[in-house]
């Protein structure tokens, strides 16, 4: 049986570009899209609207949606109408939602104070978990205050709404709540495959602590491909101009994939926020290619599926493919009805 794969769009391509992919992923056999919601670039509602409105059978997803941006009645809603909108494949909800805890610096820039995050997880999966049936829901919480609320349609589907929440974990406490709660666990890119194994543990402990398996619980991964057979230079040069990224800004992801304080250090003294596309390409110059291959599929089609089959080995049950050269299509070939 083929893979289980997907592709994650983020704000790398062009939107109709995007849009036109996903159609030829679907034709491909590529099961669903994760669509993101960061840095203030494309907001995932809207996007992920716009390719369920142009696929018949891809499943579609926020890769992940901030919970402090919206009150969770209104993203049980938004969800809602999307599932109305999409229908189902396969018996199953087109739609799934991702939930993070967002990061800084954007956080604190735009007046966010990320207090308690695995408190407020909780608070907004149970509710958004309770408003999916459709009943009347009261939930007081810390940060979740819900008075007598229901998903008020009135005139539409009334039915129970099988939206599967996952959360978006990279520390080991929410990895944890992941297992405890969530249909699914969405684990981060740009880390390395002794990473994931560490990561799919804490999943399997939160699981276990409440009773459930470690297969109840789905793991998709956000994994960076850069892959081009003309010019596997060039992917390497993306690749590393990525890695530049989250060194600078997302320390503690680099940090969990073994990446060291002196690199760290080196690549943040040359980047500023918001970063330029010259920051990258300066930054670039002190990132080795080992540290790239260490945490992304990069290079030829041959070695992007050798990596992608070391991260599927270490616990991912589905690979989202985040395609950082300008060819969407090279990767949805590399990939459709691939066995591993």
């Amino acid at each position: 049986m083929a893979q289980r794969m997907a592709l994650y769009f983020q704000d790398k391509h062009n939107i109709s570009y995007e849009l036109e992919m996903a159609q030829y992923a679907e034709e491909r056999g590529f099961s669903e899209i994760w669509q993101a919601d960061t840095r203030l670039a494309r907001d995932c509602v809207v996007m992920m609207s716009a390719l369920l409105a142009r696929t018949k059978r891809l499943r579609i997803g926020s890769g992940v949606l901030p919970i402090w941006t919206r009150n969770p009645a209104v993203i049980a809603a938004t969800w809602s109408t999307m599932w109305e909108l999409a229908g189902k494949a396969d018996g199953r909800s087109r739609v799934m939602l991702g939930l993070g805890a967002w990061w800084e610096p954007i956080a604190s820039r735009v007046g966010v104070k990320r207090t308690k995050p695995l408190r407020a997880m909780r608070e907004y999966v149970e509710a958004i978990r309770q408003l999916f049936t459709m009943e009347e829901v009261t939930y007081q919480g810390e940060f979740v205050h819900l008075d007598r609320v229901r998903l008020d349609v009135a005139f539409g589907d009334r039915s129970p709404r099988d939206i599967p929440i996952y959360i978006g974990a990279t520390g080991d406490q929410m990895l944890e709540l992941a297992g405890e709660i969530a249909d699914g666990v969405v684990l981060n890119y740009v880390v390395s495959t002794d990473y994931i194994r560490r990561a799919v543990e804490r999943v399997k402990a939160g699981a276990e602590r409440a009773g459930r398996k470690l297969e109840d619980i789905d793991r998709p991964e956000l994994l960076v491909c850069s892959l081009s057979d003309e010019d596997p230079a060039a992917a390497m040069a993306e690749g590393k101009k990525l890695v530049a990224y989250y060194l600078a800004t997302e320390p503690h992801i680099m940090k969990a994939s073994g990446v060291s304080e002196e690199l760290l250090e080196k690549v943040q003294a040359l980047m500023s926020w918001p970063a330029t596309e010259e920051d990258y390409i300066r930054a670039s110059a002190v990132i080795p290619d080992e540290v790239v291959r260490n945490l992304m599929a990069v290079g030829t089609t041959e070695e992007c599926r050798a990596k992608v089959k070391e991260y599927i080995e270490a616990g991912v049950t589905c690979p989202i493919l985040y395609p950082m050269m300008d060819d969407i299509k090279a990767v949805v070939d590399a990939f459709a009805d691939w066995e591993p």
